[in-house]
């Protein structure tokens, strides 16, 4: 074994100095994944990126921004996912320091890193070329990286028919470094992403292709040493698989589940007080769910606060099952022209583009009330159609007895015998499944709203 190769145990990894005093750089190799996973991870991370939210193509770096600042918190991190391809990207470098965990395509990656100044590569053509270094990573291999501000590095695949890397980015401080004032007052509002972060290395300083080959290189393996035998048929192996592993038959998907408490749910007589009685007193159906908490199961809150988070969560957390009903249930009706909505009938109507009347500033109802102790707050929902009227009233009492009860209650008034036909075909389906299943879904976000889909988070971030 040659003499420059050293063994170890624990995780193989260099430290590259930097200069004038800044923070070394430093990379780790951390696990040797299968064979060929390397190729096909970095295939399906890209896919999904590129359906993200935040996604940006520049650079030849595609990248997402997956969580932004809180400042307020005074939090000034960030992540941010990104890819490099079989061609690479150009040498640039972040005013920030970064650190970035990894995975290397099947053909492995190349790092480069220079930390000249500027003030070097003014005085000093030749500068970026002695101060440039190279470390070369496995094929399949998670490593991690870490450098200062001001570094500038370059990543490549080993071989033109594989990716690089795909990587998941912590940006510690946004704010960090030296930044054009145009550039920090993006990130003051929270509207950075990696291309607005980047300097590129100005062209008359590009390290020609023997520059390159000229330059230190240091060798990062798990298992077998670099310039072995069995390390060359390992990777002659893994380069080989790895693009037919990046061949996938399945549809890209994503789940999120909310597990969450089956909380009871009471099916009783329609309630005879209210706003829901006074507004279709004539009815030809009607039922009511109600479902109890105990007050030490949420945070302190009025009854009308709670209303509303109940009415949020009617549309940010609808049964998959209700939807795939409506969804069919419109089908079947719009030759007749009925009334059609993607979400459950009964609180379809905070759907509606009518804003002359809104609760909690926010959603539409046909009439709200809250007591004077805001101990009980109640919202009519309803349309009229073709063939039925119905309205739906949503409740919230504080009980003195400490449980709350969260009510969905429906009136039904047909107008002609397609009316008193369509109620009976959907009678039993409304009563015990869709009524109680948009109730737990609405109460359940309304105690946790921060399992609310992620997707959605995504697109619409909190403010801060």
């Amino acid at each position: 074994m040659p003499g420059s190769t050293r063994d170890r145990r624990s995780f193989p990894g260099i430290q590259l100095p930097a200069q004038e005093g800044g923070s070394p750089t430093e990379v780790t190799l951390i696990a040797q994944l299968g064979i060929g996973a390397g190729d096909a991870l970095v295939s399906d991370a890209s896919q999904r990126q590129r359906h993200h939210p935040a996604f940006i193509d520049a650079l030849d770096e595609p990248s997402a921004r997956l969580g932004g600042m809180h400042l307020q918190q005074d939090d000034a991190s960030s992540l941010y996912s990104f890819t490099v391809g079989a061609g690479g990207h150009p040498f640039h470098r972040h005013a920030g320091p970064r650190m970035f965990t990894a995975i290397a395509g099947s053909a492995g990656a190349e790092l480069r890193f220079a930390s000249a100044s500027d003030a070097q590569l003014a005085a000093d053509p030749g500068a970026f070329a002695r101060t440039l270094r190279r470390v070369r990573i496995p094929p399949d291999c998670l490593f991690t990286v870490r450098f200062g501000g001001g570094t500038w590095h370059q990543f490549a695949s080993n071989h033109r028919a594989h990716p690089a890397l795909f990587a998941l980015s912590c940006h510690s401080n946004e704010l960090a470094g030296a930044m054009s004032e145009q550039t920090r007052v993006q990130v003051q509002r929270d509207a950075a992403d990696i291309p607005s972060l980047t300097e590129v290395l100005p062209e008359a300083h590009w390290p020609a292709a023997t520059t390159l080959a000229a330059a230190p290189l240091l060798q990062l393996s798990l298992q077998a040493a670099p310039p072995s035998l069995s390390a060359h048929l390992c990777a002659a192996t893994r380069s080989l698989l790895g693009p037919l592993r990046r061949l996938s038959v399945r549809p890209l998907r994503g789940f999120v589940e909310r597990a969450t408490p089956a909380y009871p749910i009471h099916a009783g007589a329609a309630a005879q007080d209210g706003l829901l009685p006074a507004a279709l007193p004539h009815s030809h159906y009607q039922d009511l769910t109600t479902l109890r908490l105990q007050r030490t199961q949420l945070d302190p809150r009025s009854a009308s606060a709670l209303l509303a988070d109940v009415l949020e969560g009617f549309l940010r957390n609808p049964p998959a099952g209700v939807g795939h009903l409506m969804a069919l249930r419109n089908r079947l009706v719009a030759p007749l022209r009925l009334r059609t909505s993607p979400l459950g009938c009964p609180v379809s109507s905070l759907l509606s583009t009518d804003r002359s009347r809104l609760f909690a500033g926010r959603y539409p109802v046909l009439d709200s009330q809250v007591d004077a102790e805001d101990s009980c707050a109640e919202v009519l929902l309803g349309a009229d159609d073709r063939h039925l009227r119905f309205r739906s009233s949503v409740r919230v009492q504080l009980r003195a007895e400490g449980c709350i009860e969260i009510s969905l209650g429906s009136r039904v008034q047909t107008r002609n015998a397609f009316g008193r036909l369509y109620m009976a075909l959907i009678d039993a389906a409304h009563r015990h499944y869709v009524a109680p299943a948009l109730l737990r879904r609405a109460v359940e976000h309304a105690l946790a709203p921060e399992l609310a889909d992620l997707d959605d988070w995504a697109a619409h971030p909190a403010p801060r």
